[in-house]
């Protein structure tokens, strides 16, 4: 085993995590917000987790795997979200100091956010293996582009409800960590994970599609009109379209 180029994509793999944490930075010139501009927010988060899940990662999935394996994935993805939404539901936890009720939509985001980045993680690993360097961080370079707009939909719902810059680029940074945890393995194991990134790829796209209509457009419409709600969703969709489609993703 080469650990040389193991080190080297795990290193590869950290920084793809931390350029998550970038999103959080166009927020640092947005003080405060009124509650329209919060649903707006919010609702943009979704679109653009609505275009990663279904145009990104589904996409994806269906080029590496056959439809059963992708509808599998969505439908254990959104199993999967539901069941932690009613466990979020049923206990205290909070962020920073927000109540139990006001942390609920942004610890389920980081949820959704962190089970998203385990197949990236995979990917990066399986790019290396291919034992094409420049592929591998070619893709690498990116999920690392592609990260930051993902920090930004992370940054969104918390910086409505008022948690710093600093922690929200912490948080967005805490929902990529499984990408260097993941590729590590990946590579050492592709023969094992390679068949799986298909499943992987849907179950990240269904926990985000159900997230997204569970949580953040109820929410949305609760602080603005539908209009606003609407058109919000659409350009946050199109931003990331326009995203993945520049990185030829």
């Amino acid at each position: 085993m080469d650990y040389g180029m193991v080190w080297r994509v795990f290193w590869v793999a950290l920084m793809t995590d931390l350029a998550t944490g970038l999103g959080a930075l166009p927020f640092a010139f947005v003080r405060k917000l009124s509650a329209p501009w919060q649903g707006m927010m919010t609702s943009g988060a979704a679109g653009m987790m609505l275009s990663a899940s279904v145009f990104t990662l589904t996409g994806e999935a269906m080029k590496s795997g056959t439809l059963w394996q992708v509808l599998i994935g969505l439908l254990a993805g959104a199993w999967f979200f539901s069941w932690t939404a009613r466990l979020v539901h049923g206990r205290e936890w909070t962020i920073g100091t927000l109540t139990p009720a006001e942390s609920r939509q942004g610890i389920l985001v980081l949820v959704a956010m962190f089970v998203h980045s385990i197949p990236e993680g995979i990917a990066v690993g399986v790019g290396y293996a291919t034992g094409e360097l420049g592929f591998g961080l070619l893709l690498a370079t990116a999920i690392a582009v592609h990260n930051v707009p993902e920090g930004i939909a992370v940054s969104m719902p918390l910086r409505a409800r008022g948690i710093s810059v600093t922690k929200c680029a912490g948080y967005a940074i805490l929902t990529s960590v499984p990408q260097p945890l993941a590729a590590v393995p990946a590579f050492m194991l592709v023969s094992v994970f390679k068949p799986l990134l298909p499943l992987g790829l849907g179950f990240a796209g269904g926990a985000m599609i159900f997230l997204v209509a569970f949580e953040l457009l109820p929410e949305s419409l609760e602080r603005c009109s539908r209009q606003q709600a609407a058109w919000s969703m659409m350009l946050g969709l199109i931003a990331m379209l326009w995203i993945t489609s520049a990185l030829g993703m």
